[in-house]
């Protein structure tokens, strides 16, 4: 494996901040898709389904509110990604430094999954609330209520209604879906990028396509992990007060019954045509931003 670079966190913290913009401006309107497909409500006898799959929700979605329908409730993760894929890669870079013994020391696939899995502890905090907000902006606009006026209106209305519980609602959920799935977000993307690295280069070197390939599959094996937890999340985060009393057993219960195991991985589709643009946006972003930060200050 490649040789350790030495941990910047100021570094980190831009060039992971632009990395998650970038993901943002591609991967939104797949998200839109994926949180209401996840949420729509369960069909009656005789009823057609509100969507009968992600094409058609694009289609009905397209037609019903335009292109900016697809940007719905893009403000919370913009605002709350920045902040948060710095914290994320910043994370891992700590997790890789607490392991190493020699600032030069290789670290294993399994060193560098607990890493991942370090920076998904770090971003819960600001990404349970971001979620939340995004989650309910995007499903008011398919119900066609309108309770909330934007995301700051939907953080004032829940904690009046709850207060701070009510904005950190799923918390627990969206940590146990990021941690595994940042461990393996991470560790795949480092194994891609050693394994298309040409024999004598550095994996800093990297092409364009090598990049995109290796954020691309990272992205695909993360959401792999992550997507059963993520439709149990949707689903609680935009459930009404008190709908779910003992959290997310309940609503596991609940979809095991009414909707069988299948349900679980509601959204697949939308989730995984996201996922490789978007995160391939993310590392190339990053790889971007870590490149100018080291040209421009090679000594922060």
């Amino acid at each position: 494996m490649s040789k350790q670079q030495a941990i910047s966190p100021g570094k980190n913290f831009f060039a992971g901040g632009f990395g998650g913009v970038c993901l943002v401006f591609a991967g939104h309107p797949l998200d839109t898709i994926k949180v209401r497909i996840q949420t729509m409500p369960v069909p009656g006898p005789g009823e057609s389904p509100l969507y009968r799959g992600t094409f058609d929700c694009f289609k009905q979605t397209l037609a019903k509110e335009g292109f900016k329908g697809l940007y719905k409730g893009m403000a919370a993760p913009i605002i709350g990604v920045t902040p948060m894929f710095a914290v994320c890669f910043f994370g891992f870079g700590l997790g890789k430094k607490l392991q190493q013994k020699t600032p030069d020391q290789v670290l294993t696939y399994p060193q560098l999954f607990a890493a991942g899995m370090l920076s998904g502890v770090f971003t819960t905090a600001i990404m349970a609330p971001g979620e939340r907000i995004k989650c309910l902006l995007q499903i008011q606009a398919a119900r066609g209520e309108v309770k909330y006026a934007g995301p700051m209106d939907c953080v004032k209305q829940l904690y009046k209604e709850s207060g701070i519980r009510g904005i950190y609602r799923g918390t627990a959920l969206t940590l146990m879906r990021d941690v595994p799935a940042s461990g393996m977000y991470f560790m795949t993307y480092e194994w891609l990028k050693h394994l298309l690295t040409p024999e004598g280069k550095s994996p800093n070197e990297l092409s364009v396509p090598s990049v995109l390939f290796a954020g691309g599959m990272a992205g695909i094996f993360n959401w792999a992990v992550a997507i059963p937890l993520d439709v149990l999340k949707s689903r609680f985060q935009t459930a009404p007060e008190g709908k779910y009393p003992n959290g997310f057993r309940d609503v596991l219960r609940e979809l095991l019954r009414e909707e069988g195991m299948a349900s679980l991985y509601k959204g697949f589709t939308a989730v995984m045509l996201r996922a490789f643009p978007a995160n391939a946006a993310c590392f190339l972003g990053f790889e971007m931003a870590m490149k100018f930060l080291n040209w421009a200050a090679p000594g922060l």
